[in-house]
């Protein structure tokens, strides 16, 4: 599709529909780029793990006794079942099969197995879990299926310094490895993954459903301050009397520790692809992780953090914190919702079209990462 005058086209219809596409996604991005998939104080201590689908496979994240982070495909290598079978386990000193009892060491090594006197020559090397790529950053856990990847690092600078204006250390001020969780809600929608994060790219959209949004950040209603779309590398000012990002605007919490002045009252946003988005706030951060589930459904996870002296002090309440954003996220999925049943519409058969204030983030940074991992659609 070829769009006329300032207009640029988005993917057509079919490329959020698709259960072909959907699966060409899970081998050329999902299995390919590092996905965000826990933090890393979830996993507490030595056997403590979660399971993940990342692309066309299902994962084990864990701590060894060691304490270092590992991830395994959650497949026995006697006769294939799950290791793990819910979303989070205590698995103790050792990973057990539930089938067959296999038991394997935290470093993912096969360590016995019933009747193992009959297997005097079995290779335990040969037959150890899969291992997974995992890094860690700022406090998020990151998986990669590829045998080979690239440092995480490269996934993520380039898009830190395009939010930053060339700074992508910028980022570590906030010591996001240092914040703990005082809020969590998991959202469910039915809705493509890419209607969601193209959502979150753009506030074309922000002075028609966001009330609480434009109140606290005026410029989000502003086509003029906005202009043509592209980030603020220094971020988006609080309205006037406003000195918290929250319901009230009433500061709560102190500024994080190691921002500067010039970091108070400003709001910075920004997809960190494949599947992260990062809130950053004067004295808190979110952080959102999708999950890509089918190509019509995306489960989010959404995560307040803050100090951690402030979120262990008695009688901490970030509720009016909390609120803002989860009415901002209840009115993104909605309008997510909305448009999820006619992309198989005749009428979006070729796409739709992206004004100037979207088509410099979503029709050219985000398509142009897309394009370059799926190709022709």
């Amino acid at each position: 599709m070829t769009a006329g005058g300032s207009l640029a086209p988005t993917l057509p219809g079919h490329a959020y529909t698709d259960p072909a596409v959907f699966a060409a996604e899970q081998e050329r991005i999902f299995a390919r780029e590092w996905m965000y998939v826990v933090r890393a104080d979830e996993l507490t201590g030595p056997g403590r793990a979660v399971r993940r689908q990342v692309g066309p496979d299902n994962v084990i994240v864990l701590r060894d006794r060691a304490g270092t982070i590992r991830a395994f495909l959650n497949v026995c290598r006697h006769r294939g079942a799950r290791l793990c079978l819910t979303d989070s386990a205590e698995f103790g000193n050792a990973i057990r099969c539930p089938y067959h009892a296999w038991t394997y060491t935290l470093d993912g090594r096969l360590l016995t197995a019933p009747n193992w006197s009959a297997m005097a020559n079995l290779d335990r090397d040969r037959y150890g879990l899969v291992p997974v790529a995992v890094a860690e950053w700022a406090g998020l856990v990151w998986v990669n299926l590829a045998e080979d990847p690239e440092p995480l690092a490269a996934q993520l600078e380039p898009q830190l310094g395009y939010r930053f204006g060339g700074q992508p250390e910028r980022i570590e001020r906030w010591r996001l490895g240092e914040l703990v969780v005082g809020a969590r809600k998991t959202y469910d929608v039915a809705a493509n993954w890419k209607i969601i994060q193209e959502n979150f790219q753009e506030c074309y959209h922000c002075g028609t459903i966001h009330p609480e949004l434009i109140r606290a950040i005026p410029t989000f209603a502003s086509f003029d301050r906005l202009g043509d779309g592209e980030y603020h590398t220094d971020g988006y000012g609080f309205a006037d009397g406003l000195d918290a990002f929250s319901i009230t605007g009433q500061a709560r919490f102190p500024l994080l520790p190691g921002l500067a002045a010039e970091d108070e009252r400003k709001y910075f946003g920004m997809v960190l692809r494949p599947n992260c988005f990062v809130s950053l706030l004067p004295d808190h951060a979110i952080v959102h992780r999708f999950e890509p589930v089918s190509p019509e459904r995306t489960v989010v996870v959404c995560d307040w953090l803050f100090d951690r002296e402030v979120a262990q002090a008695p009688g901490f309440d970030p509720s009016d914190t909390v609120e803002i954003f989860h009415r901002i996220n209840e009115q993104d999925f909605a309008a997510s919702q909305w448009c999820q049943p006619n992309m198989t519409s005749r009428a979006y058969r070729a796409g739709g079209v992206l004004v100037p204030l979207e088509a410099q983030i979503i029709g050219g940074w985000y398509y142009d990462w897309y394009r370059s991992r799926m190709g022709a659609l």
